[in-house]
């Protein structure tokens, strides 16, 4: 008897652009008061709630923009969990996507979900806890609100749990995996650029891609190519803020989830991964970034290590800047040959606010 394990969840991803225009006239609004939305995801019907103004229990607060996610189904035969993840972002592709926000929740119409509601804020009948993207004083210096309107992305992940499902024990042979050629045959893919619908031009050279792969991978290329940001027929695409070289690795990581150039051990693997990550954050490619991430963490030295800890301010990587840190200031003769290089320049110019916190380490290991 050789046992045999059943799949016990169903999970459906949706990704939706919300724009939300005339926001002068919804500095009106009411604290309940909100934009509605409706869809139908994972065999049940949601609603999510965009509030441009939405104010905080405290009275000293200040109002947000806010999203919510509303269970609307009747029924729920099973426990379904969601998760609501939110971006502002720029229509223009001007501007990075700003740092995503979520929220996860628990939707149970059982009576079994009045218990669990007593003891846990993330099981609801009705609503998640609200996901604020950005403060309303914020967010008119941002750059993400033009023309009175703003757009905000959100990933909408529904899972569904079957309260019945056990696993089994039946004989027969256990069910092989995926082929390991599958990575083999979406390079080759993307490699021969056969059938491919998007044209991208960087740097003065050509890179042939499928969109759909690339939306499937990326939600900000999904708003790109089948949202409202861009034109669906748009058939080329100029990327200007990105060198051709890392484009290509970032398009093959997309196609097999992995970087050919880490496996090498040489200094230009660490420009490349730096570059890298800087991409993955702008497409929203978060394997890639925490890749790029251990691959940095791995290869901090003097040369590198102010520019990398820029880096992680710049993009949100608290965990590499921790490490970058306590290498710049674990001995004096690093702190001093770190001082001395051209990275830490770039610090000092492009994130003035991370060196009283480099000072007061260097002052904690001297003490």
């Amino acid at each position: 008897m050789e046992t045999a394990t059943k799949n016990v969840t169903n999970v459906v991803r949706s990704i939706k652009l919300l724009k939300v225009d005339g926001y002068c006239a919804t500095k009106t609004m009411g604290n309940d008061d909100c934009i509605k939305s409706t869809y139908s995801i994972g065999g049940y019907e949601w609603e999510i709630c965009t509030y441009p103004a939405m104010m905080p229990r405290a009275r000293d607060g200040i109002p947000w923009v806010a999203v919510k996610l509303v269970f609307l189904s009747e029924t729920c035969p099973s426990i379904v969990r969601a998760n609501l993840s939110c971006r502002l972002v720029d229509p223009r592709s001007v501007l990075r996507p700003s740092e995503e926000k979520s929220v996860s929740c628990i939707f149970n119409r059982s009576w079994v979900s009045r218990c669990l509601q007593m003891c846990s804020p993330f099981v609801s009948e009705d609503c998640s806890l609200p996901v604020r993207l950005m403060s309303t004083g914020s967010l008119a210096a941002s750059g993400y609100l033009r023309n009175d309107s703003f757009t905000v992305l959100c990933v909408i992940t529904v899972l569904k749990e079957d309260l019945t499902a056990r696993t089994a024990t039946v004989p027969g042979k256990e069910v092989p995996g995926s082929s390991p050629g599958l990575q083999k045959h979406l390079a080759e893919l993307l490699h021969s650029g056969l059938e491919a619908d998007v044209t991208f031009l960087v740097s003065g050279k050509s890179f042939a891609a499928h969109k759909v792969i690339l939306a499937a991978r990326s939600p900000v290329l999904m708003a790109e190519f089948f949202g409202h940001m861009k034109e669906t027929s748009s058939q080329r695409v100029e990327i200007k803020d990105i060198d051709a070289v890392v484009f290509k690795s970032l398009l093959y990581f997309i196609y097999t989830d992995s970087v050919l150039e880490f496996d090498l051990q040489h200094e230009a693997v660490t420009m490349l991964a730096q570059h890298l990550l800087a991409a993955a954050d702008k497409y929203g490619l978060d394997r890639l970034k925490e890749i790029c991430e251990g691959k940095l963490s791995d290869g901090i030295s003097v040369d590198t290590a102010a520019t990398t800890l820029a880096l992680a301010e710049q993009h949100n990587c608290p965990k590499l800047k921790v490490k970058c840190v306590e290498f710049i200031v674990s001995t004096p003769e690093i702190l001093d040959a770190v001082l001395a290089t051209d990275g830490y320049k770039h610090l000092e110019a492009s994130c003035p606010m991370v060196l009283p916190e480099l000072l007061k380490s260097a002052r904690g290991r001297k003490s």
